[in-house]
């Protein structure tokens, strides 16, 4: 039995869709709202259901074989383990955006060490750190727009997908730090011992969304 560390949502949707169009996947009784964090198919595949940010903590201690994330929570990580395929879904924009009422239009315009609030404080940090601008990254983990408007921060990196939220919020995005999508990855150990059953996996998968 193969499992799969995935997030609940959309994520999980649309992975059981190209599951289900790869022929791996029959079991149509799957119920993605249920409250269950184990879900067991009998074609031999079995899902963890766990919260976005932990999907490479499960694979990379081998509690899953595989997971599915996407590439910015990947890289926030850090953790030991393969990415085998861009599932091209999921796909957003990690930007640094500030409140329009300040008229900036570049980072390099921020004031020296500016308060940037993020749930990605380990990109924010080396990205900022790359273009030698001296800024505070503050982490938070809830609605990130909120930093701006009650004064935490004087910017933010967060990812977004049409930037509704951000203008909603009187916020622009002023840079992209990276493009992201979601993508299958695995525990080395087990792709070294179930070698030829997730390189079958693989190929299908990449097949269905070709």
């Amino acid at each position: 039995m193969l499992s799969i560390a995935v997030a609940k949502g959309r994520l999980f949707s649309s992975f059981l869709t190209i599951l289900r169009e790869a022929n791996v996947l029959k079991c149509d009784s799957l119920d993605v709202d249920s409250r269950k964090l184990v879900i067991e198919c009998p074609e031999g595949i079995r899902f963890v259901l766990a919260k976005p940010a932990d999907v490479p903590t499960f694979v990379e201690y081998g509690a899953a074989d595989l997971g599915v994330v996407g590439k910015d929570t990947l890289i926030e990580a850090n953790k030991d383990v393969a990415e085998l395929v861009d599932l091209n879904y999921g796909r957003c924009k990690m930007v640094v955006a500030v409140p329009m009422s300040l008229g900036i239009n570049d980072i390099r315009e921020l004031d020296f060490n500016s308060r940037v609030a993020s749930k990605y404080p380990r990109i924010a940090t080396e990205f900022f750190n790359r273009h030698g601008i001296q800024v505070e990254v503050i982490p938070l983990n809830g609605s990130i727009e909120l930093g701006p408007l009650v004064g935490l921060s004087d910017a933010i990196v967060d990812i977004t997908e049409t930037g509704r939220t951000l203008i909603e919020n009187g916020l622009q995005p002023i840079t992209t730090i990276m493009e992201s999508t979601s993508r299958l990855i695995a525990n080395r150990v087990s792709y070294k011992i179930k070698t030829e059953q997730i390189n079958s996996l693989v190929q299908k998968i990449e097949e269905a969304i070709k």
